[in-house]
């Protein structure tokens, strides 16, 4: 699929806002009203942000608007009505946590389940398409939900780290742990990519022309004389070793350098908030190469049709 950069801008940073907004809700987080004005801004920025990126993606006004009338049947429309009450009852439970200096736990938790439902909605607009085998899996919504909470975590103990708030370092220690957890999930989802191909899920040059039943199909030409719109959206093709450098670039900004920065914040002789400060900026780029791959590796079943991406996992053979 072609990764394009609203997409990946948007399901990057909106599972983090939206976390945020979740782990707020919950009570994790400060006292002062500096930190407070922060936190819900941030919240609030990466949210929108997102969700303007993924309005832009559609291309037309009208058709976001069409989207929110679906919600029976599509997860796109779901999200966009969820992700609008996220903002509401969010909104109630900031005011109060501003303008009043406290928590109205029911609203908070209430905002919580939104935002998580929100970020699953997300997930499932790619993992309920059967017709792109590398996303139908659980793997799918378990690392969108991962990686959000793991994102939120580091942002939560970068600003109470920043503005001296007292629980920085168990945040800290929380968000290791959510690291390990979410690339860990992130490695079952791409070992189980590595032997998805469309073959296997049914989706072979046979199932495109119809043909199988009489035997073994192979294209004798291309459908083609240059590439089209489908060749250049549903079956986008990453080289090898461009795949290659980009995952290690993912592994190390995302996960492994973070992961040494937080060790140091909370455990080392450095200042926690600069060392998380770097932490969380290192992993924004290691989740944007990571959504990247996320899009670009994976295979639309209308690519059988061209001969793309026959016997080819995510990686294992490009």
């Amino acid at each position: 699929m072609h990764p394009a950069l609203s997409v990946i801008v948007f399901t990057t940073l909106s599972g983090i806002g939206f976390a945020l907004m979740g782990l707020l809700g919950i009570g994790l987080g400060g006292d002062g009203l500096a930190f407070r004005w922060t936190a819900v801004v941030l919240a609030y920025a990466f949210a929108v942000i997102g969700l303007l990126s993924s309005v832009a993606h559609l291309k037309s006004p009208g058709r976001a608007i069409h989207a929110f009338s679906q919600w029976r049947s599509s997860w796109l429309s779901r999200e966009g009505v969820l992700s609008i009450l996220t903002l509401g009852v969010f909104g109630l439970w900031a005011l109060a946590y501003l303008f009043m200096n406290r928590s109205i736990g029911s609203l908070g938790i209430l905002a919580a389940v939104l935002a998580v439902a929100t970020v699953y909605s997300t997930s499932m607009i790619y993992a309920q398409l059967r017709t792109v085998p590398h996303w139908a899996t659980w793997l799918t919504p378990a690392a969108f939900l991962a990686f959000g909470v793991a994102g939120g975590l580091m942002l939560l103990a970068t600003l109470l780290a920043v503005f001296g708030e007292d629980g920085a370092r168990a945040v800290a220690q929380f968000a290791l742990l959510a690291l390990v957890i979410a690339w860990s999930v992130k490695a079952a989802w791409w070992q189980r990519t590595a032997k998805t191909t469309l073959v296997a899920a049914g989706s072979g040059t046979g199932d495109a022309t119809g043909l199988g039943r009489i035997g073994k199909v192979r294209a004798f030409e291309p459908p083609h004389t240059s590439p089209n719109y489908l060749m250049r959206e549903m079956a986008f093709e990453v080289g090898r070793n461009r795949a290659r450098a980009l995952r290690r670039v993912a592994i190390a900004a995302g996960a492994v350098l973070p992961t040494l920065l937080v060790i140091l914040a909370v455990y080392g002789p450095v200042a926690p908030a600069a060392a998380l400060l770097l932490a969380l900026a290192i992993h924004l780029a290691g989740m944007l190469a990571e959504r990247w791959l996320f899009f670009a590796e994976a295979r639309h079943a209308v690519a059988s049709y061209y001969g793309i991406g026959q016997s080819d996992g995510a990686l294992a053979s490009r």
